[in-house]
């Protein structure tokens, strides 16, 4: 139950920074509940991996470099579906943002429960 509600939560920040960024698109509630399924998939496999393969940078960054593996992620998921578009790499940056910040959140409520 827990990991279905993180989904829907996922697709609905997902909705939610169609709004607010002007470069992030989905088309309509079920490409976000897919996309939000890659972004997932995509967050526990390959994320790991990248954040070793560039931890040198990421000390030196202090960690900073760790919103641009999420902004690329970011833009990785919406190459794979039709109906989810990110127009540049500040767009990705800004709308993973608001995604990971908004999950954040949201995750403290369903763990609450």
């Amino acid at each position: 139950m827990y990991y279905l509600s993180k989904l829907l939560l996922t697709a609905l920040l997902l909705l939610v920074v169609t709004e607010l960024i002007d470069g992030v698109h989905v088309d309509n509630i079920y490409y976000a509940l897919i996309a939000a399924f890659i972004l997932g998939l995509l967050n526990a496999i390959v994320r790991p991996i990248l954040i070793l393969l560039t931890l040198p940078i990421t000390i030196i960054t202090l960690g900073l470099f760790t919103f641009v593996i999420n902004a690329l992620l970011f833009m990785f998921a919406a190459s794979f579906l039709e109906g989810f578009s990110v127009s540049g790499f500040w767009a990705a940056f800004f709308g993973s943002l608001i995604v990971s910040v908004g999950g954040t959140i949201g995750d403290q409520f369903l763990k609450a429960k």
